[in-house]
Order: C-alpha cells, then structure tokens, then sequence
C-alpha cells in the first residue's frame, strides 16, 4: 500500500514537472509572439510617422511670409533667456544658501523629448526645442522666485491676482501684522512642508 501511494505521489510530482516545463514553453511563446507583435506595431507607427513628416523643403514653402520674417525675433529670445538663466543659477547658488533657502534643483524643469517624435522634421524640432527652453526657464525662474518671496515677503496681497505660484496660498493675509511678526521665521523654514503640498496637488 506504501508503495502504490509512494508511486502516486512520484506520478503526481512527474505530471506537475510535465505541466511546469509546458507552462514555461508555452508562456516563452507567447512572449516571444507579444514582443514579435510589439516591435512590428512599433515599427508600423515609426514608417507611418516618417510617411507624414513634411520636408524642410515644403515646410518652407507652405509658411507664410510673415512667420517665416518673424522667426529671427523669436530665437534672438535665446540670447537674454540664456543670460537670465545663467544669472538665476548664480543668484541661488549665491544668495539661498545664506537665506536658508534649499536651492531648485534645475533639471526639474526642463524636458526636452520631443527630438525623438519622427513625424517632426528639422526646423520642428528646434522650434519645440526653444519652446521647451523657455518654459522650463519661465517655470524654473518661476520657483526660485517665489522662493524668495516666501523668505522675504510671504504676505498675499491685497487684490487677488491670477496664477500665483504654489506656494502663496500658504503666504499671510494682507494686513494680519500678528500673524506676519509671529510666524514669519516659521513661514521661512517651511519648503518642504510646502513642496510636499504642491506635489500632491
């Protein structure tokens, strides 16, 4: 009898062997056909995004001349955005460790992923580059403003203005000069606090 059931228990653990190595064969398989179908759908959307990207030669030639006169405007921009990001950078790195203040961490605030969109031709790409450029500086100069705002200067004022930064709701009421003497050095060591809000949000 012992051995019958020892028998059984062997034939048991043979036959889960057998489905285990036909589950792993079988699970490859249909891996290996997801990952066939993945790169052949990838491949179907890079030929049909190369298919739709314009020329340079045509881009050109279907702007308007005004567009086309005004593009020098726009990317001369590049020379005092570069000149503002470089003084920003200096002024943290001076000024915020003096204050207290823990620096923006630049690279926050810049994405440039756009290069990688294959239906963009040439002159797309570098205008998303400037784009992101220069909202990644509007946002990056943005934080470390009002920064500076919540050590120097955390009151709200006394109208209300439009898209201020995340971090004057938590500012003092126009006119509460209680609030503003007793919790201003508070107020000034509160970025965390204040960062782990804006990021919820």
């Amino acid at each position: 009898m012992a051995s019958q059931i020892d028998e059984l228990i062997q034939a048991v653990k043979a036959l889960e062997a057998e489905l285990e190595a036909d589950f792993r064969k079988r699970r490859a398989e249909f891996m290996e056909s997801v990952e066939e179908k993945r790169l052949r759908f990838a491949e179907e959307v890079l030929v049909h995004s190369r298919r739709l990207r314009g020329g340079l030669p045509g881009y050109l030639a279907t702007s308007r001349p005004l567009v086309a006169l005004t593009a020098p405007l726009i990317y001369a921009m590049t020379v005092p955005m570069v000149f503002l990001d470089l003084f920003v950078m200096l002024y943290q790195a001076v000024c915020f460790p003096i204050y207290g203040i823990p620096k923006v961490r630049r690279r926050d605030y810049w994405v440039f992923d756009r290069e990688e969109l294959p239906y963009l031709n040439i002159l797309e790409k570098l205008h998303c580059a400037f784009c992101s450029y220069a909202n990644g500086l509007a946002a990056f100069f943005r934080e470390v403003t009002g920064r500076t705002e919540q050590y120097w200067c955390p009151i709200k004022h006394a109208r209300r203005i439009r898209d201020a930064h995340g971090r004057y709701p938590h500012f003092f009421e126009y006119g509460d000069v209680e609030a503003y003497h007793k919790g201003l050095e508070r107020i000034r060591k509160e970025y965390a606090r204040v960062e782990k809000k804006q990021d919820a949000s």
